[in-house]
C-alpha cells in the first residue's frame, strides 16, 4: 500500500524491473572497480569493443565536468518529474510506463555513483568505423532506452492520429 492505495500488480512488476536494472548497473560497476584500474581495459572484440574503467565527473562526453551540485539538483528534479509522470500514466500506457521506469533506473544508477564517489563509473568502450565512441555504462543504456521508447510510442501515436484524420 502507498498513501492508502494498493499498488497494482503491473506497477509492482515495473518496480521490480527498476530495482533489478539499478542492481545490475551497480553490480557491473562493482565488478569493474574490483577488476580494473582507471584507464585499464579488457578487449573483448578486437578493434571494436572493450571494457575500460573510466571515471566521468561530467555528463555525456564529459560535458559540465566537475559541476556536481548542478548534477545533484538536476537529477533530483528529473526523478521527481519522472515519478510524477509515471504516477499519472494509466495501466494501458505500458510502453510509456516501461520507458519512464528505464529512465528512472538509469538516472538512479548514475546518481548513486555521483553521491558515493563524485563521479560516474563508465566501462563500455566501442570503436565504430575508426571513431572511438565515448565510454558509457549500463545506466546510460537504460536512460537512452527509456527515452527511445517514449519517442517511438509518441511517434506511433502521432502516425495513427494522422492516418485517422486522412480517412
Amino acid at each position: 500500500m502507498l498513501n492508502g492505495k494498493i499498488i497494482s500488480k503491473q506497477n509492482l512488476l515495473l518496480l521490480g524491473i527498476m530495482i533489478s536494472a539499478v542492481l545490475i548497473d551497480q553490480l557491473s560497476k562493482i565488478w569493474l572497480t574490483s577488476t580494473l584500474q582507471i584507464g585499464e581495459s579488457i578487449e573483448l572484440i578486437p578493434s571494436f569493443f572493450k571494457i575500460t574503467y573510466a571515471q566521468n565527473t561530467g555528463a555525456a562526453w564529459s560535458v559540465l565536468e566537475g559541476h556536481m551540485t548542478f548534477f545533484y539538483v538536476v537529477t533530483i528534479i528529473a526523478l521527481i518529474l519522472l515519478g510524477w509522470y509515471f504516477k499519472n500514466l494509466k495501466d494501458y500506457q505500458i510502453v510509456q510506463k516501461i520507458g519512464v521506469i528505464l529512465m528512472i533506473a538509469g538516472t538512479l544508477g548514475n546518481f548513486i555513483d555521483r553521491l558515493l564517489f563524485q563521479f560516474v563509473r563508465d566501462s563500455l568502450d566501442f570503436r565504430i568505423l575508426d571513431y572511438n565512441f565515448p565510454i558509457f555504462n549500463i545506466a546510460d543504456i537504460l536512460l537512452v532506452s527509456g527515452v527511445f521508447l517514449l519517442i517511438i510510442d509518441e511517434t506511433i501515436k502521432t502516425f495513427n492520429i494522422r492516418s485517422k484524420l486522412k480517412k
